[in-house]
C-alpha cells in the first residue's frame, strides 16, 4: 500500500483489541496482533471446516497442520522435524496429534535409528489432495480476485516470520525475568 492508497484518518484510532497496549510506543504492532488474533481464529475453523468437507471429521486445527506437514514433500518427519517447521514448544500436542492421525490411518510410524517417525498414508495423502481441491475453490480463487500482489503476498509472509523471531525472543527474555 502506497502512501497514496493509505486510509484517510477517521479519528477513530488504531483498530485493536487492547487499547491500553496500543497507546505505547508503536500502536502500530497492537493493529498487528489484532489482525494475527483474527487470522490465526479464521484460519483454525477454515482448516477444521475444510478438513471436514474433504472426508475426515473430528480434527482439530493442530491435528489438520501435523497431517500437511507429515505429507509435505513425501519425506518421513520426525516429531522434532516437525515441532520445529511449526514453531511448535509443546511437544506433547504433537505427539497426541500424532496419535491421533495414526489411529484415524491417515499417518503410519516408523522407526529412523531410535527417532519415531510419520509417513503419510495413502488415505492421509488422499485427504490432503481433497483439502487442496477444496481450498483451489473455496479459498484461493475467492482471495485471487482481490486482485492481490503475489510478490507483495511473499513479502508480508517473510516480515511476518521475522517478527515471530522477535517474539519469540522476548519470549526467552521475559521467561528469564
Amino acid at each position: 500500500m502506497s502512501s497514496n492508497d493509505a486510509p484517510k484518518s477517521t479519528g477513530i484510532g488504531p483498530v485493536v483489541s487492547s487499547a491500553h497496549l496500543a497507546s505505547g510506543a508503536l500502536p502500530a504492532l497492537s493493529e498487528v496482533e489484532f489482525a494475527v488474533t483474527m487470522m490465526v481464529n479464521a484460519y483454525h475453523r477454515w482448516m477444521v471446516r475444510c478438513m471436514t468437507a474433504a472426508g475426515v471429521e473430528g480434527l482439530g486445527p493442530l491435528d489438520v497442520l501435523v497431517l500437511h506437514s507429515v505429507n509435505h514433500r513425501g519425506r518421513p518427519k520426525t516429531l522434532a522435524d516437525i515441532c520445529l517447521v511449526l514453531n511448535i514448544e509443546d511437544t506433547h500436542t504433537v505427539t497426541y496429534a500424532l496419535r491421533k492421525l495414526e489411529n484415524g490411518g491417515l499417518i503410519a510410524t516408523g522407526k529412523r535409528g531410535k527417532e519415531k517417525t510419520a509417513t503419510i498414508t495413502e488415505s492421509g495423502e488422499a485427504a490432503c489432495m481433497e483439502y487442496r481441491r477444496i481450498r483451489e475453490a473455496l479459498l484461493v480463487e475467492p482471495v485471487r480476485t482481490l486482485g492481490l500482489d503475489e510478490t507483495e503476498l511473499s513479502r508480508l509472509a517473510a516480515v511476518l516470520r521475522s517478527v515471530s523471531g522477535h517474539y519469540d525472543q522476548a519470549a526467552r527474555s521475559a521467561a528469564a525475568m
